[in-house]
């Protein structure tokens, strides 16, 4: 019988296919570096075609391989390889929001009376939501994105390019029940929800956490468990623990959600070695359902956010640490793009301290690909207009190479550590 709570036995290895190995066919020649490195669950960051405005975040087919990374029959074998060899594959699914150039916002702009057009958010003013937050202020004023076609605008949380899905219209919805059995039936294992705390909008509001976004996830968790039970979600919301917290529901919505004030306060205790801030955060972190867990980490494919240190003076400091000459800097100042690495100056003894920490925390890790041999920020002719590309670099094997000859390298300390730790938090 299948083991229906893997997940709380999970160490995560979270990737790009491209970045980490080129396409899915060569990701299943490297399956044998998760078994010696010793995690047993990948996290395939997305893999669908995108423009690439977002790194993949912005999915213009939700049924497909991006070109590049290899055919559907590619990708199904790489998930048969995976499971044979122990290993379990969490996908990312975007919820929120689609490509400007997939085939249904494609269609929903060009006329007010198509039918897709009221599968998303529009308004003749840029009147509406006003109290929601306005991610990527530097490259986009309001939230409110001009649409020539039919001279009125569409709503976007995050990229211009980007636009919000109606998940008040009960067809986005069953389009999405259909993606995800799509996915269940090809053997995913889990599905991470990006930022999924802001699918519902009302006036008003800030438009995050709503409780008409509760019911949508209870809804979605309920059909799942109802045809793949063992099928694991992992909540993107940011927000403070007492916030995050809400996405498991009374278990009945997100089995794992990430923890992003404890990955700040880890990156924070790494250079004085002092772990109150680590300790606050666990103390606001209780109180969760007995089936639920925590999702942690160090860094990811995101940028570094310095909300969530409680003063303005250690929000300075680090950043002075980590980015002296503000180069990773994002303009408002209040994050900052860096890879593990990056952060402790690249101090070996710092990065396995780091990771020796966030691996004896009550949570499921999630390791960065790379951050394990010590791999720094890319190094780029001008500054981009997304920080977040320093921490997106390939994959440096001749580094990991190297390092698992050598005795005493980083990547062997981890893996040690991988090996060695104890989980006993873990039923």
């Amino acid at each position: 019988m299948p083991d229906m709570d893997w997940w709380k036995k999970a160490v995560i290895y979270e990737l790009y296919v491209d970045k980490f190995a080129g396409d899915f066919s060569a990701l299943t020649a490297k399956l044998d570096y998760f078994t010696y490195l010793g995690v047993n669950t990948l996290w395939i960051l997305p893999h669908y075609p995108s423009p690439m405005v977002d790194g993949g975040y912005d999915i213009s087919d939700y049924q497909d391989i991006r070109p590049g990374l290899g055919s559907m029959e590619d990708f199904d074998r790489f998930i048969e390889a995976a499971h044979s060899r122990g290993l379990k594959v969490i996908i990312d699914l975007v919820l929120n929001h689609t490509s400007s150039e997939h085939a249904w916002f494609r269609q929903a702009k060009l006329s007010k009376s198509d039918p897709k057009r009221l599968w998303y958010i529009w308004s003749d003013n840029q009147i509406g939501f006003s109290q929601a937050f306005v991610h990527f202020a530097h490259l986009k004023p309001t939230n409110w994105i001009f649409n020539p076609e039919t001279n009125d605008y569409y709503y976007a949380t995050f990229y211009p390019q980007q636009p919000d899905l109606n998940w008040d219209n009960p067809e986005v919805e069953a389009a999405m029940l259909s993606v995800i059995d799509y996915w269940l039936d090809k053997g995913v294992d889990g599905l991470r929800l990006d930022a999924v705390a802001r699918l519902i909008k009302r006036e008003n509001t800030n438009c995050f956490g709503l409780p008409e976004t509760h019911q949508v996830l209870k809804r979605i968790r309920s059909h799942i468990d109802s045809r793949n039970p063992g099928v694991v979600l992992m909540a993107e919301t940011g927000g403070w623990p007492n916030e995050a917290k809400q996405f498991f529901g009374s278990g009945d919505e997100c089995q794992l959600v990430i923890n992003f004030p404890l990955a700040v306060q880890l990156l924070n205790s790494i250079h004085d070695k002092n772990l109150s801030g680590v300790e606050d955060v666990w103390n606001q972190s209780g109180g969760i359902p007995d089936n639920c867990r925590w999702a942690t980490f160090l860094t990811n494919h995101d940028s570094v956010d310095l909300f969530f240190l409680t003063s303005q003076e250690q929000r300075i400091t680090l950043k002075e640490i980590i980015d002296p000459e503000k180069l990773f800097s994002q303009p408002d100042g209040q994050s900052l793009g860096a890879r593990l690495a990056e952060v402790c100056r690249g101090n070996g003894d710092d990065i396995l301290w780091a990771t020796k920490q966030l691996l004896s925390k009550p949570g499921i890790p999630i390791l960065y690909y790379g951050n394990e041999i010590g791999m720094r920020n890319l190094v780029l002719s001008e500054k981009p207009g997304d920080i977040r590309e320093f921490v997106r670099g390939t994959f440096d094997w001749s580094l990991a190479n190297l390092q698992m000859q050598e005795k005493g390298s980083l990547l062997s300390g981890i893996r040690q550590e991988i090996h060695d730790t104890q989980f006993s938090f873990r039923p």
